[in-house]
Parts: C-alpha cells; sequence; structure tokens
C-alpha cells in the first residue's frame, strides 16, 4: 500500500510530521502511522502554554488496535491543541495531514527532522 507523504512536510522516525509556518509548526501524524494504528478512539494532548523539548512525549493515541505515545519533533511552546480531536479523534484516520493536526508549537529548536524521500525509505525499510 503507498502512503500520502506530503513532500513540504518534515518528518520523524517516530512518524511525527512538521509543518513550518515561520516560527511555529503544525504537528500531526503521519499517514503510516494512522494507517498501523488502525482506527484511533481517543489522544492525549498536553495543555497550551507547556514548553516541551525536541524527542520528548508530549502525548499518546489510542486504537481499536494499540496504544503509542507520541513525540515532539520540535522543542518549543505549546500555542494551541486541536480540541475537536477530543471529541472526534477519528479525524487522525480520515485527514491526517490537515483537520487531524494536533498541535501549533512556537519552535525554539528543530529536533531530527527527515524530508519526505527520506521518510519514505525509512518506512519502506521497517515495512520489510
Amino acid at each position: 500500500m503507498s502512503f500520502n507523504t506530503p513532500g513540504e512536510l518534515k518528518y520523524t522516525k517516530t512518524h511525527e510530521w512538521v509543518r513550518f509556518d515561520g516560527d511555529q509548526a503544525i504537528i500531526g501524524i503521519t499517514d503510516y502511522a494512522q494507517d498501523a494504528l488502525g482506527d484511533v478512539v481517543y489522544i492525549d494532548l498536553p495543555a497550551e502554554g507547556a514548553t516541551l523539548e525536541a524527542e520528548t512525549i508530549f502525548g499518546a493515541v489510542e486504537s481499536v488496535k494499540a496504544a503509542s505515545d507520541l513525540y515532539l519533533p520540535v522543542s518549543g511552546t505549546i500555542m494551541a491543541v486541536n480540541s475537536t480531536l477530543m471529541d472526534t479523534p477519528e479525524l487522525i484516520n480520515s485527514d491526517p495531514y490537515g483537520a487531524g493536526w494536533m498541535l501549533k508549537i512556537k519552535v525554539s529548536a528543530d529536533g531530527p527532522l527527515i524530508d519526505a524521500a527520506a521518510y519514505e525509505a525509512f518506512v519502506d525499510s521497517i515495512k520489510h
């Protein structure tokens, strides 16, 4: 199966994506990650105003198959949390790069990000 991996985004090897807009970033999980999890039924996200470091756990997502920690791809302060996901976590499955976004963060430092081609190669390597 082929997964949607938008070229303008940056990715992590823990399957989060980042869309930069100046010194802010929007964060979510990848199409591959939502597919591997299955139907998402619950999400736990941090409070607005929290300051976190890249590669630390910022929340968790639970599906009918599994629970998975979420790792912050950049360091910074949480500016907004997608509270819509509390009532409709299935948006993560149906629109992982749009309505299924999780956090908006004011970035203080990047984490270990890779481009779309490197992420696709990584996913191919773990699927086999």
